[in-house]
């Protein structure tokens, strides 16, 4: 999503400074062209030659260097950004940005930016808890800068609590929120995601192969657009996004629970979860000992969440996947049909490329506008796409 922007990374002088190089080659990564503007406190924790090798761009540090000012550097780093990230951002800078102080490099170029500037504070808990700190932030959120809350955790001065700087994939992805259209601002999006696990006793369960890896990144993709999104997910090993309210569960009737609860004030509904069709009629309330001559298992049929849970209100749009392994089209089009869906996302899952736990995706979106056939992508890619859909199909019937 960073691919061919530019980006200021702006380092404040704060211990988290240290982290620089790595979200520099993370940004480079991304296809991001990368501006590094060094504080001078920072410049005690990370070092301007190992920034510039990274980066493959001079490093800016100073407001009156006679080489960079010759093309009024400041204003050369503003124009050029296409966003502008402050990482860590110390309570000074913070203070000096919110209160129109311009007296280094750094606040100089946040003043004259027309560029979207993400903040990620960092530093002790108890300076960040102070009441004018907090109040700074409250006044960079209101003229529409992005602030990153610090994750909990121990602290390099001794302390525990908020004020560690989050992951660069936490960065990354309120960079391209910033980056993004905005277009979902007024949706609210409810995803599943995953599989569900329906135990047969304490110890073991019936479930499938499914990652959650599709329904993260269509998580991502809407909070990017700005939609204010409910992640509602089975048992998986990924990293909830940042900013999604988060909905764990465990059995297919725990999902159908919470999207009763949640769907009710939704206004796009996408039902990627890989849901359980059947569940053991009976849960054995021990472990029962392996027996010769096999096993023999009654299963019952779960709810089908998109079509037993979700309204059909007018103003509602929901979305279904498909995931077969034989007559893909024809079984998508059908299950479109018969649960009413407004749009229906198809894949193949015994294609390389598209199967489970894979980052990519070929997918055939199915409306009723008719098909979309999507190349492999991306899963994040193809998230974006289905979004597109989403909103194209929204306009046509406004």
């Amino acid at each position: 999503m960073l691919n061919g922007s530019t980006v200021i990374l702006a380092v404040g002088g704060g211990i988290a400074a240290y982290k620089a190089p790595e979200l520099v080659r993370r940004l480079r990564d991304e296809g991001a062209r990368v501006r590094v503007l060094l504080t001078r406190n920072a410049q005690q924790f990370v070092s301007r030659l190992t920034l510039q090798t990274l980066s493959g761009e001079p490093v800016a540090t100073d407001l009156f260097d006679l080489t960079q000012e010759s093309e009024i550097g400041h204003i050369d780093l503003a124009d050029s950004a296409d966003a502008i990230l402050v990482a860590p951002a110390t309570a000074n800078v913070i203070g000096k940005f919110a209160n129109g102080i311009a007296d280094d490099l750094l606040t100089t170029v946040l003043l004259a930016t027309r560029a979207p500037v993400v903040l990620a504070p960092a530093m002790n808990v108890h300076m960040y808890e102070n009441e004018v700190v907090q109040a700074n932030l409250e006044n960079l959120r209101r003229r529409n800068c992005t602030v990153i809350p610090p994750d909990n955790g121990a602290l390099a001065c001794g302390y525990e609590g908020p004020g560690r700087q989050p992951d660069p994939p936490v960065l990354l992805e309120a960079l391209a929120g910033a980056l993004g259209r905005r277009d979902l601002e007024a949706e609210s999006v409810l995803i599943t995601a995953g599989p569900t696990r329906e135990p047969l006793d304490p110890v073991r369960y019936l479930s499938n192969r499914s990652s959650g890896k599709m329904g993260y990144a269509l998580a991502r993709a809407a909070l990017r657009r700005g939609a204010r999104v409910s992640l509602v997910a089975g048992p998986t090993g990924l990293e909830t996004p940042a900013g999604v309210e988060f909905h764990r569960v465990e059995t297919a009737a725990e999902m159908a629970a919470r999207v009763e609860a949640l769907c009710e004030t939704a206004t796009i509904v996408i039902a990627a979860a890989a849901v359980a069709d059947y569940a053991p009629s009976d849960i054995a309330a021990q472990k029962a000992a392996k027996a010769a001559g096999g096993l023999s298992l009654e299963l019952v049929g779960t709810k089908d969440i998109v079509a037993d849970v979700v309204p059909r209100r007018a103003s509602l749009y929901v979305v279904g996947f498909a995931a077969e392994t034989q007559d893909v089209l024809a079984r998508a089009a059908k299950k479109r049909e018969r649960k009413k869906l407004d749009m229906i996302v198809a894949n193949d899952v015994a294609r390389a490329g598209a199967g489970f736990d894979v980052d990519t995706n070929i997918v055939t979106i199915l409306d009723r506008a008719g098909s979309l056939e999507l190349p492999m992508l991306s899963k994040d890619e193809v998230a974006d796409r289905i979004l597109n859909r989403i909103r194209e199909n929204q306009s046509s019937r406004d």
